[in-house]
């Protein structure tokens, strides 16, 4: 009996150890997360109740302060207004009006500001304008039966606005409601003021922008009953609040709440409260709101009990479905296995034949196409030999016969050399260092300085055969010089470079080479006419095309481009060629990127890995 218990455990079965595993896996995180889950509801809903209650107040805080930008948007114009600024500092500078039309001039002055007032106002909720001139002109677009604007120089704040400066502007506050027929639904007003300055120093006069208080409590009603809101000043006075009465008054918790550990709730009265707050950016003035703790809570516990019951019954329903589903979905691994088996024997040929969309479907699609692949990379072996034997071959098509060619053109230059003839005879041994490098087989790759040195030979002769010589100059660090590179790799771009970019003409062609992070970068850059932007656009899509056949046929019709950068030719071997070969020898490190503008010349950049090439090429 004891035995059979013991096979039972051992379970061989992959899908008997998979659903036990499973069970004990998932049932033991669920009893530690419902237990923790008690632990941690109470800060959660404390933390959640803290973020709606901010989410709320910087809600309100939008609203107040669009009235706070609207009043800062009317200042802003009457100090920004050319004509206003005119009109008013003529005014302020004690202008006379003269003549038979001298009351009339007077009266469209004053016209065109009231109505630049009334324009500014009459879109958005009522605000009191009034602007001070300093020889005690007034304009307010209030009649001044609601309020005579001069007794605004009476307030104790209004000395202050002398000392601010470009649009500076002083909030008063709340103040005792000045317009008659506003005072009983709204005891209370709040102000921005601004000094009028011209070219002077000294303010020529100011801007008092006023509305009601209760447009800011009627913002703070709106929100739900159980919070209290209300706006403070930076010396938590109270400036707003949805009872009148309490304006003026100082907030007696502020000082508490900084005081506590949690400065988020309050107890007031052995009664917790949760306090939130937002400064507003224009005004520094700060918005506070006051909700009963367990309130703020309520609506969270529930949903919170609710959670904790639907997540007990999920898990109980999840347990029984999970087994019902493990035994499902392990089907289709016997079969795998078995196929597994008959490629681990060598048939490449069968397939497993499992298609889904989950786990397992993917993984026998991903098991089939892994054994298409390997026929795919071996067919693609295939090609990147034929594509290296192309590239060789080209190459191999440029040879002629050595020994007979190098003899005779020693003759010859030694016999130019006796007569005389330096300069023919420095190009009879550019030539022949040239076709030398051409058809030497025992390189594959050579140091770059032989590389650079063949290109200064082909400049040579380049320059000797044509009217204008072209320039070529060489910035390379010394650690470069010995890095092997394939024989052949700058020849190709100088020819293009010489022949589309300078049109055999006089230029400048320029060789830089340094280190890189993991190798070397080389640039050929050239003084010549560009290449147009969609030539630029296909030639670098094709170069990104990877296929040499895909290249070589891009470059048919292009040989007559620009700056370097279409595959001119060389005995066959072009931009091209030197792609390809580069892309051989070095994989996909390898890199290049041309860059052209019109009439500003080509860069070209390589970057060649550091590693260990093969010298046959």
């Amino acid at each position: 009996m004891s035995s059979q218990w013991l096979s039972l455990l051992r379970l061989r079965s992959f899908r008997h150890r998979l659903m036990v595993a499973a069970i004990v896996c998932l049932l033991l995180p669920a009893l530690i997360t419902l237990a923790v889950y008690n632990m941690l509801t109470k800060d959660a809903m404390k933390q959640e109740a803290v973020t709606q209650s901010q989410q709320k107040l910087e809600l309100v805080d939008g609203y107040v302060s669009n009235l706070f930008n609207y009043m800062f948007y009317i200042a802003n114009n009457v100090q920004l207004d050319s004509e206003m600024n005119r009109i008013m500092k003529a005014i302020a500078s004690g202008k006379t009006y003269e003549g038979a039309s001298a009351e009339y001039d007077r009266y469209l002055d004053r016209m065109k500001i009231m109505n630049k007032i009334e324009n500014m106002t009459v879109v958005g909720d009522k605000a009191y304008v009034t602007i001070l001139l300093k020889d005690g002109t007034n304009f307010a677009n209030y009649s001044i039966d609601e309020y005579n604007p001069g007794l605004f120089r009476e307030e104790p704040w209004f000395a202050q606005l002398s000392g601010l400066s470009g649009l500076q502007s002083f909030w008063p506050g709340a103040t005792p409601t000045v317009f008659d027929s506003d005072k009983v639904r709204s005891p209370y007003q709040l102000s921005i003021a601004r000094a009028l300055r011209g070219d002077s120093v000294n303010p020529y006069g100011y801007v008092i922008v006023t509305i009601l208080e209760n447009k800011v409590s009627d913002i703070f009603r709106k929100i739900e009953l159980e919070q209290e809101t209300m706006l403070l000043s930076s010396e938590d006075q109270i400036l707003s609040h949805p009872d009148a009465k309490r304006v003026g008054e100082i907030f007696p918790y502020a000082t508490l709440a900084s005081d506590q550990a949690d400065p988020h709730i309050l107890q007031i009265e052995k009664e917790d409260y949760l306090m939130a707050w937002h400064t507003n950016s224009l005004t520094g003035w700060k918005l506070v709101s006051l909700t009963p703790y367990d309130r703020a809570v309520f609506k969270l516990n529930v949903i919170f009990k609710r959670v904790f019951m639907f997540q007990l019954v999920s898990f109980c329903l999840f347990m029984v479905l999970l087994l019902y589903l493990l035994g499902k979905f392990t089907r289709p691994l016997v079969r795998l296995g078995r196929v597994a088996e008959t490629v681990q024997r060598g048939n490449l040929e069968v397939r497993s034949g499992i298609r889904g969309e989950d786990e397992i479907g993917y993984l026998g699609q991903s098991f089939d196409l892994m054994l298409d692949k390997v026929k795919e990379t071996i067919g693609e072996i295939t090609k990147t030999q034929v594509r290296k034997r192309k590239a060789e071959l080209a190459m191999l098509q440029a040879q002629i016969n050595p020994h007979f060619l190098f003899n005779v053109l020693n003759s010859i230059r030694m016999k130019v050399l006796r007569k005389g003839d330096s300069e023919s005879a420095e190009m009879i041994s550019s030539l022949s260092k040239l076709l030398r490098m051409t058809i030497s087989q025992d390189k594959g790759v050579i140091p770059l300085h032989e590389e650079v040195d063949l290109a200064i030979d082909y400049v040579r002769l380049m320059n000797m055969r044509q009217k204008e010589k072209a320039e070529l100059t060489l910035d390379l660090s010394p650690l470069s010089l010995t890095a092997l590179v394939p024989r052949f790799c700058l020849q190709p771009i100088i020819e293009n470079a010489l022949i589309h970019g300078l049109s055999q003409q006089a230029g400048l062609m320029m060789i830089s080479a340094s280190e890189a992070e993991g190798g070397y970068q080389i640039t050929v850059s050239d003084s010549g006419q560009g290449i147009e932007k969609g030539k630029l656009e296909r030639l670098r899509h094709k170069l990104g095309a990877g296929s040499l056949e895909k290249l070589e046929q891009g470059a048919v019709g292009e040989e007559e481009g620009d700056a370097g950068a279409l595959p001119g030719k060389f005995s066959g071997i072009g931009l091209v060629n030197v792609y390809e070969r580069m892309g051989i020898t070095y994989g996909e490190r390898f890199q290049m990127t041309i860059d052209s503008d019109i009439g500003q010349g080509t860069v070209i950049t390589l970057y060649i890995p550091k590693q260990v090439v093969d010298s046959d090429g």
